[in-house]
């Protein structure tokens, strides 16, 4: 049990290691051979996955620019430095040790003017081939003012400079399918924005955070969140800027953890459905509001780096065979490609599959880090979901709280649950709705691949097995965001067991209080019931 994961990493690596010695059949990796890549956003998530798998399969990259800027108090060189000491790098380490020789820190931020890059830097960039934007701002509560420089002017600046770069062979920008969620129907094609890119720019820069807050909802009355209104503004800036030059999208859904490389069932963070899927299997969370037939449009990680990687061999492929006469006018769609590398229409998956797997695959492997034993309800209507979170969460914080106070000991547990709150409620739009989404330039960018690239850079979807996938991705949440080695499951289920008791314990004493408060009301007013009737 515990070397499920290394044994199925294992076979998966070396049966990507027989196709990878294909590598000069790739017509992908040869588009890749000699180039200078800059990637933002490189000490991310879909950042540290997309460098690691440029790099390893695609070995003709000379340099890999990575755009590093300080932050948390943490300087850039630390912050470079703590990126490459993750497991996600060790197959990397192990198939090419020298692969830091390519890897060429860029200090900068693009949410600055210049990007904050000095002369010596920009002059080193010049000849940079491939820049993806994968950067971005995902706090979905946070400021307008934050949300539109980190992801809107971010984009705008990195745009106008890779408009000077003589020898760019793709720009790609990595947004969300969910950028265009007022429309039911979400197509491969670019939509109006609430609210032009730079007329939103002007907007931030003449407004302060007070004035924005209070003219946000009248701008934006259908956007559920700041979140979504920069990242259509952030489209409407490439489609803008990207004109001219070889530029594309990239939509992708809700990103969970990797399917099968660079390693089974990684992830780094608690974003979209792990932050719930963890919370549930150590007994923190206990509601959340969601409609359970509806599809659940998650992804693995993996398959939306390699639609990256593919897409941008696209776009380039496309610039290079484009031969316009002047004053010629292509379709938007022509000219900055989208993709939308979502799973729903090829491989669809609902809400309450995911919540069985989860349940039943994560009490096959609880942590010793459990706080309860698993009880879940998934509240359909809003005003239950509240009533549940009351009950099952508002109430157990604060009596476990005051113990702790009691004891001596820092409350945490109701300050958590405050988080958990916010959080489902800041998510509940999209747990309660659905959208058809369309991906038919993905499937056609898919079938363009010859067979050495489908198996070196496999995106196709309908290869998920996803009961086999929530397999792994319960294990993976366990060792990589719980920090809990599988060597310690013998002495976590013994004490799930305990946990197990206990809860039924709980539930029963509970109901027995229930059952007998409503028997004393009953007793209480029948007496004066009877004597009027």
């Amino acid at each position: 049990m515990a070397s499920d994961i290394n044994e199925a990493n294992n076979l998966s690596n070396s049966s990507e290691s027989q196709a990878s010695e294909n590598n000069g059949r790739s017509e992908i990796a040869e588009f890749y051979n000699g180039t200078n890549v800059l990637v933002t956003g490189g000490t991310g998530f879909i950042g540290k996955l997309l460098i690691e798998k440029l790099l390893r399969s695609c070995p003709g990259i000379v340099t890999m620019y990575m755009m590093v800027r300080p932050k948390k108090g943490k300087s850039p060189e630390e912050r470079f430095k703590e990126s490459f000491d993750e497991v996600v790098y060790d197959r990397l380490r192990q198939e090419k040790p020298d692969f830091l020789k390519k890897v060429v820190m860029v200090v900068g931020d693009a949410a600055e003017e210049d990007l904050g890059m000095t002369p010596e830097t920009r002059e080193m960039l010049k000849n940079t081939n491939f820049i993806f934007h994968v950067a971005a701002h995902i706090r979905f509560d946070d400021k307008l003012r934050v949300l539109v420089n980190t992801n809107v002017r971010t984009t705008k600046c990195l745009l106008l400079w890779a408009r000077q770069l003589t020898n760019l062979k793709a720009f790609v920008y990595v947004s969300t399918a969910f950028s265009n969620c007022l429309h039911k129907t979400i197509e491969e094609i670019h939509y109006k924005p609430p609210i032009e890119a730079d007329n939103l720019i002007s907007l931030v820069n003449s407004l302060n955070d007070d004035q924005l807050e209070a003219i946000g909802p009248a701008l934006f009355p259908e956007i559920p969140n700041n979140y979504i209104v920069s990242k259509a503004a952030a489209e409407n800036v490439v489609l803008k800027y990207g004109d001219g030059i070889p530029a594309g999208i990239v939509r992708p859904s809700i990103v969970t953890a990797t399917a099968e490389e660079p390693i089974k069932a990684w992830t780094n963070n608690l974003y979209g459905v792990t932050g719930p899927a963890v919370g549930t299997g150590i007994g923190l969370m206990r509601t959340m509001h969601v409609i359970p037939e509806h599809k659940a449009d998650i992804i693995p990680a993996d398959y939306v780096v390699a639609t990256v990687i593919a897409a941008a061999w696209d776009i380039g492929t496309r610039e290079s065979l484009r031969k316009l006469e002047p004053g010629t006018t292509l379709p938007d769609v022509e000219r900055v490609p989208v993709y939308n590398a979502v799973t729903s229409s090829q491989k669809p998956l609902t809400w309450q599959q995911y919540l069985e797997w989860n349940r039943e695959y994560g009490m096959q492997v609880p942590s010793v880090k459990c706080i309860w034993y698993f009880m879940f309800i998934c509240a359909r209507y809003e005003f239950l979901f509240h009533i549940y979170a009351f009950f099952l969460q508002t109430i157990p914080g604060f009596i476990v709280d005051n113990v702790a106070r009691l004891m001596g000991r820092t409350p945490m547990l109701l300050d958590a649950y405050r988080k958990i709150h916010k959080f489902s409620v800041a998510t509940q739009y999209f747990s309660t709705r659905e959208w058809d989404f369309r991906n038919e330039n993905v499937q056609t960018l898919w079938r363009n691949l010859n067979s050495d690239d489908q198996k070196i850079f496999n995106f196709n979807v309908e290869n998920i097995d996803w009961r086999e996938y929530f397999y792994y991705y319960l294990r993976g949440l366990r060792m990589y965001i719980v920090g809990d080695p599988m060597d310690t499951l013998d002495e976590a289920r013994v004490k799930y067991s305990r946990l197990r008791v206990v809860h039924y314990t709980v539930v029963t004493l509970v109901v027995l209080l229930l059952l007998w408060i409503a028997a004393s009301l009953v007793l209480f007013v029948w007496p004066y019931y009877h004597w009027n009737y």
